[in-house]
């Protein structure tokens, strides 16, 4: 906008348009308008009343599963889920469709006429989760949405009453979920100020919760094929297993469902709350809401600054695969999940570096995973998993026998990059990543 009003003429008429106005358009309307006339629609509320808002107070690394956990319990038809970087787009979508939902990013690197196909897709849903930024979903009109969620806290309050708007449109009643970190206590009472409105406080849905909610929308399967497929082939298939193996029918069916979910459990366990532990800071309330949540131990008790660490239980592993690979969070949890069995809930922080990555995870892997883990490629290449050298808990002999290892690791992979150097473009260099989060962990890239 500078470079463009810059170079008109400087006898012109100029009108300027905008939906919100923060402080960088107000600037642009004092620079380059003549006594401006500001034209403001006044209203008691700047939000829908038919819009419920609330907030959940939550730690940053557990936001992917607080995600997961509310859209698996509460009905909804589609969802916009707004985020702040264009990486954080990509990253979203993609832990949401690893855990079964149709999702997918927009922002604004991504050519106008996809961002149009993208959303032709929720309207006709065709997808039921869109991840976006604030630009890229402006003027963003689709009745089908429901809920948006504030997966990263507005920098500012219009840009918060704007999100909102997605939903809640001509009549419907939509639902605004606000992930709050403890550090942005104080953006929610701007918020509240700027609307008008208290936003009320929710609580994390439950392993209990998030169980019912998948049994029932497995009997809901199951009674939808019962009455709309043709099963008379099918039936004959079991009866003939059950007589001739001897087989009780429960089984057989066990074993189906068994085949159809490859093996992973319908239900979480308990153990899957293990991530989750010290994720729900108490929000103390006081009277406008502007108190600053102390949730942190001195330094001396959290290590170094910007040195990951691990939690009780868990260790930190090193990979032999980062950022020049081209690596990124989704990646790192696509591989750990499928390939050794662990759960989104058990991977703690990912720290990817230009030449390996250092992700938490349980301390005592089984022999199973283990062995898994050791096999596991990202990209095509081996992840050389092992226990991180700056980690206390792990024992000197295996610092000594891996970092070894590690050293002549890094060296053929700085000879195969050196030889593929020259055929990389500009255009294709990994971009530096800024902090996301995903799945309930901690992103640092």
């Amino acid at each position: 906008m500078d470079k463009i009003l810059a170079q008109t003429l400087t006898d012109k008429q100029v009108a300027l348009f905008s939906a919100t106005m923060p402080t960088a358009i107000r600037r642009i309307s004092e620079q380059y308008l003549n006594d401006p006339v500001e034209v403001k629609v006044k209203s008691k509320t700047q939000t829908s009343s038919n819009t419920r808002q609330r907030f959940l107070f939550i730690k940053h690394h557990a936001k992917g599963e607080a995600l997961t956990r509310i859209m698996e319990t509460e009905a909804h038809d589609a969802a916009i889920v707004f985020v702040r970087t264009r990486s954080a787009t990509e990253e979203v979508a993609g832990m949401l469709n690893a855990r079964g939902f149709r999702a997918s990013a927009i922002n604004g690197d991504i050519p106008q006429n996809l961002r149009e196909k993208t959303v032709e897709q929720l309207k006709s849903s065709r997808i039921d989760v869109l991840v976006a930024t604030d630009v890229a979903a402006r003027g963003l009109d689709v009745e089908r949405i429901s809920h948006v969620f504030n997966y990263d806290i507005p920098l500012d309050t219009e840009s918060y009453v704007h999100r909102i708007g997605r939903t809640g449109r001509a009549g419907r009643s939509g639902e605004a979920v606000l992930f709050v970190t403890p550090r942005e206590k104080r953006m929610l009472r701007s918020i509240e100020k700027a609307t008008r409105q208290t936003v009320e406080q929710m609580s994390l849905p439950s392993v209990e919760d998030v169980n019912a909610s998948r049994l029932d929308r497995f009997s809901e399967r199951i009674t939808a094929t019962l009455v709309g497929e043709d099963l008379e082939e099918y039936r004959g298939l079991v009866s003939s297993y059950v007589e001739n193996h001897n087989t009780p029918a429960e089984d057989v069916a066990a074993a189906l469902v068994s085949m159809v979910h490859e093996g992973r459990s319908l239900l979480l366990d308990e153990k899957d709350d293990s991530g989750m532990r010290g994720a729900l800071p108490e929000f103390r309330e006081d009277n406008d809401r502007g108190g600053r949540y102390e949730d942190r131990g001195p330094r001396t008790d959290r290590g170094p600054k910007g040195a990951p660490s691990a939690a009780p239980g868990n260790a930190l592993y090193r990979l032999a695969v980062g950022r020049n690979n081209r690596v990124t969070p989704g990646h790192v949890v696509g591989a750990i999940t499928g390939e050794a069995g662990l759960t989104g809930a058990q991977i703690g922080s990912i720290d990817i570096r230009p030449t390996h990555t250092l992700v938490e995870l349980p301390e005592h892997l089984s022999g199973d995973q283990w062995a898994a883990l050791t096999k596991t490629r990202i990209g095509g290449e081996l992840i050389r998993i092992e226990k991180d050298a700056g980690d206390p808990r792990r024992a000197p002999a295996a610092v000594a026998a891996t970092t070894g290892t590690a050293i002549r690791a890094a060296s053929r992979r700085g000879r195969a990059r050196a030889d593929s150097a020259a055929a990389r473009s500009p255009a294709t260099e990994p971009d530096p990543r800024a902090d996301g989060d995903l799945g309930g962990m901690n992103i640092r890239c």
